[in-house]
């Protein structure tokens, strides 16, 4: 399994633990088992559309949820989906908290669209 994942430990700290503090933000990527639209996710987490807005904004700055926007006809809906496989936090060498994520090489939005392509 290893060699399906790579890691990023590009992210910022504090927006991944900021994310990761949030019990709605964590509900959100419990929820998040396939690409789902916004009110998919307000329905599934049980949170009003409003504040699914700003978790999903909070969750895609910090690099652990993407969006795309797929398109059936004239109908144009953005899916989310949870990009990462394991989050690790450690020191480095000065002292500092250094977040890494590790993501699947195959990413499940990516997949999703080429079949939404397909289709």
């Amino acid at each position: 399994m290893a060699s399906d994942l790579s890691v990023d430990d590009s992210p910022e700290f504090e927006s991944v633990v900021a994310a990761l503090d949030d019990g709605d933000c964590r509900r959100i990527i419990a929820v998040l088992e396939k690409p789902m639209t916004v009110h998919e996710i307000a329905t599934r987490a049980e949170l009003p559309l409003s504040s699914t807005y700003r978790k999903l904004d909070r969750l895609t700055s910090a690099g652990l949820v993407d969006e795309a926007t797929g398109s059936r006809g004239r109908n144009r809906k953005s899916r989310y989906v949870v990009t990462f496989e394991r989050i690790g936090i450690e020191l480095d060498d000065d002292r500092e908290f250094l977040v890494s994520i590790e993501r699947a090489k195959e990413h499940v939005l990516g997949i999703w669209s080429a079949v939404r392509r397909e289709v």
